[in-house]
């Protein structure tokens, strides 16, 4: 089959998240302006530099009570900086519980049982019992096509690594086994790797 997205696909649902996957969690701490602490989940998230080490996470729709984007984004864009937390096979219940839309004076920390820890290189909260967190300053916002479509770029400022995942140096990643996004409402986790060595 083939469809152009602009005409519809014709399908019970659409299959586009499908066809990205698996996509890594970027599990988004922020702080308002006020000092609230919100966290959400996003699947459309990348690392996508070395040097400096930098990712990015997009916010698609909005909300009635902000002017740009989600409440991370809002955040993101009234204080500049954000935290991106790791997430582990054994908190995919928190991190499903975080997702839940709630009014921006709700602390998702709270909602989803989750205990927190302050940044050290920004003003921020993150997720005390993360594999891994990384603290991320924004370099740029991009908007995209689209209503209330943004993209944050943000340089990783500091990283925090749970010792429990290193494993004679290395982190660990079948240890924590890290949720994946699919399409619909499917998960994945990783629980098994192999190796390709690059050819020279």
């Amino acid at each position: 089959m083939f469809y152009e997205p602009k005409n519809g696909h014709g399908l019970p649902h659409n299959p586009f998240n499908a066809l990205i996957t698996p996509r890594p969690i970027g599990w988004v701490s922020t702080r308002g302006a006020g000092g609230q602490d919100n966290l959400a989940p996003y699947s459309f998230f990348n690392g996508v530099s070395y040097d400096p080490p930098q990712v990015m996470f997009a916010s698609t729709g909005g909300k009635p009570d902000r002017e740009r984007g989600k409440d991370s984004m809002g955040n993101v864009i009234d204080t500049g900086v954000f935290c991106i937390n790791v997430v582990g096979f054994d908190l995919r219940d928190a991190m499903n519980a975080s997702a839940k839309p709630a009014p921006s004076d709700v602390d998702e920390f709270d909602l989803a049982g989750l205990a927190r820890s302050e940044c050290q290189t920004i003003a921020c909260s993150r997720i005390a019992r993360a594999p891994a967190s990384m603290e991320c300053k924004l370099v740029k916002l991009v908007d995209l096509p689209g209503e209330a479509n943004i993209v944050a770029f943000g340089e990783v400022t500091g990283i925090h690594l749970n010792e429990d995942y290193l494993v004679d140096g290395i982190f660990d990643v079948a240890k924590f086994q890290p949720l994946g996004r699919l399409g619909y409402q499917d998960y994945t986790r990783v629980t098994e790797l192999f190796s390709l060595v690059r050819p020279t």
